[in-house]
């Protein structure tokens, strides 16, 4: 797809397609008036009679003759006053899934001008040219490369977005969307493609493919025996029980001056999830291939970052293992020693990316991080807690916990911030370890970052539970790509500092 900005007037700009926005309550947008101007009244017309509502979400598509357009797409983007983040994302969205297997090859999308209330960062020109450029992105993705047929190609092959300017700032927030839609659907290729394909060791091999294809990026991969002496004996009693060896894969991105700290970013990438011993019902396990989502995600931002090239150092470390059920697995009463050096009892082989997660978050230390955000599909309760809209999100640091939210509400990736509290602690005690890994039914979410906070306790560290949000099932049933775009949006709000 060929993705431009254009800074020329609506009425001398041709495509086959124009998009433009109608309130339910409000002005007009100058570009809808504009529009409505080189047609002669005819929008306006249809307002009158009643035929465009304006409510989030709704379109009419007028095909026309004699305009510098073969049709214009009306859509409707609600009322002024309410229009939030994700109305505009919605809205946006209805307009693409009209246009993206029609008639139409070239398409021009004129609603930056749409205003977006309460959030004074993203209602600003190149706040919503981020929004648009990512959500074409995300909106006209396809996985399709299992098929034996193959869908008949797109005739859209231009999108066209309408700014005011050509000024570099707007491009720059063009292309950042750009790029972080893309990443985002690097992350839903990844959660998408089978468990039997996508492994830990295709995972490192997939690392060291993005280093090979971006020079900014550096991957390093420590198999067993690297692990082994590192004594990470708790990501290793994870993979114990099946036939997939485990990695952790290690990729940095060094934008940054180089003594600047380093952000951190830490993503479970459990490949495929059984529960081992502690076996899942049957039913919707084949999901548990998206049990690797935080490492997935990693990918996508290190794929974003490489094309956008901030100012900032980033160093990402997945934890890539396997969880099966095997005469070799992991039981239930088992005792581990972790890097750190304290030792878990196992009750539950369910819980294990908190497993895998605790020796990433002891290896991190030697990068000295300035903060260390991990991403991980850790629990069910927090799909309980908070349905599939929001991630959950623990943190050590009121400071760190409050900008991951703001750029969650920036983008409409959003996060909701649970305790962590010493009183939850005492869940995970255990008679004959220093701690084990399930806290029992009551606050699931909590007691898992409990349990990781154990390792964490000597830098600024964030977990984001995304359990609930990392994918869709159902009829649309696939990877979201998120938390890819409230990761991007913290680090560039860092970069060049």
């Amino acid at each position: 797809m060929n993705f431009t900005l254009s800074s020329k007037a609506l009425s001398s700009s041709k495509a086959d397609c124009l998009v433009v926005a109608v309130p339910e309550k409000g002005d007009w947008p100058a570009s809808t008036s504009e529009a409505d101007a080189a047609l002669g009244g005819q929008l306006k017309a249809l307002q009158n009679n009643g035929d465009l509502s304006g409510k989030t979400g709704t379109t009419l598509l007028i095909p026309l003759q004699d305009a510098p357009w073969a049709r214009v797409l009306l859509v409707g983007t609600g009322k002024d006053d309410k229009r939030t983040v994700a109305d505009f994302r919605k809205a946006l969205s209805a307009a693409v899934s009209v246009l993206k297997d029609g008639a139409a090859r070239h398409v021009i999308f004129a609603l930056t001008d749409t205003p977006i209330s309460g959030a004074d960062a993203v209602n600003t020109e190149t706040g919503k040219l981020k929004l648009i450029a990512r959500t074409l992105e995300e909106q006209l993705y396809t996985f399709t490369g299992f098929k034996s047929e193959q869908p008949p190609k797109r005739k859209l092959n231009k999108v066209t977005v309408a700014a005011s300017s050509s000024d570099k700032a707007l491009k720059d927030a063009f292309n950042l969307g750009l790029a972080t839609g893309r990443g985002m659907n690097l992350t839903r290729d990844l959660g998408n493609t089978p468990p039997n394909i996508c492994n830990p060791v295709w995972l490192a091999e997939r690392a060291q493919q993005l280093a090979q294809e971006h020079d900014v990026i550096r991957t390093e991969v420590l198999d067993e025996k690297q692990m082994k002496k590192l004594g990470m004996n708790s990501l290793l009693s994870v993979a114990a029980g099946s036939a997939q060896p485990p990695r952790l894969i290690v990729m940095e991105y060094r934008g940054g001056k180089p003594k600047d700290k380093p952000y951190v970013l830490v993503g479970k990438g459990i490949t495929f999830d059984t529960g081992g011993i502690s076996l899942k019902p049957g039913e919707g396990m084949d999901e548990m291939k998206y049990d690797m989502g935080g490492a997935a995600a990693v990918f996508g931002i290190m794929q974003a970052l490489a094309e956008t090239r901030p100012k900032i150092n980033v160093v990402t470390v997945i934890a890539a293992a396997e969880n099966m059920p095997s005469g070799t697995a992991t039981r239930p009463g088992d005792i581990v020693t972790s890097m750190s050096g304290q030792t878990i009892e196992i009750l539950n082989t369910d819980a294990e990316g908190r497993l895998v997660l605790c020796d990433a978050l002891t290896y991190v230390k030697k990068f000295d991080p300035e903060v260390v955000v991990d991403m991980a599909t850790l629990t069910g309760a927090c799909i309980i807690a908070l349905g599939y809209h929001a991630s959950g999100l623990m943190a050590n640091d009121d400071a760190l916990a409050d900008e991951l939210l703001a750029a969650g509400e920036r983008t409409g990736d959003r996060a909701w911030r649970l305790p962590l509290w010493d009183e939850y602690q005492s869940q995970l005690d255990s008679n004959f370890a220093d701690m084990q890994n399930i806290g029992g039914r009551p606050a699931g979410t909590i007691t898992a970052a409990c349990f990781l906070s154990r390792f964490t306790k000597e830098y600024r560290w964030a977990h984001l539970d995304i359990a609930g949000t990392a994918w869709t099932s159902g009829k649309a049933k696939g990877a979201s790509g998120r938390p890819v775009p409230l990761l991007m949006d913290y680090l560039m709000t860092h970069a060049g500092k």
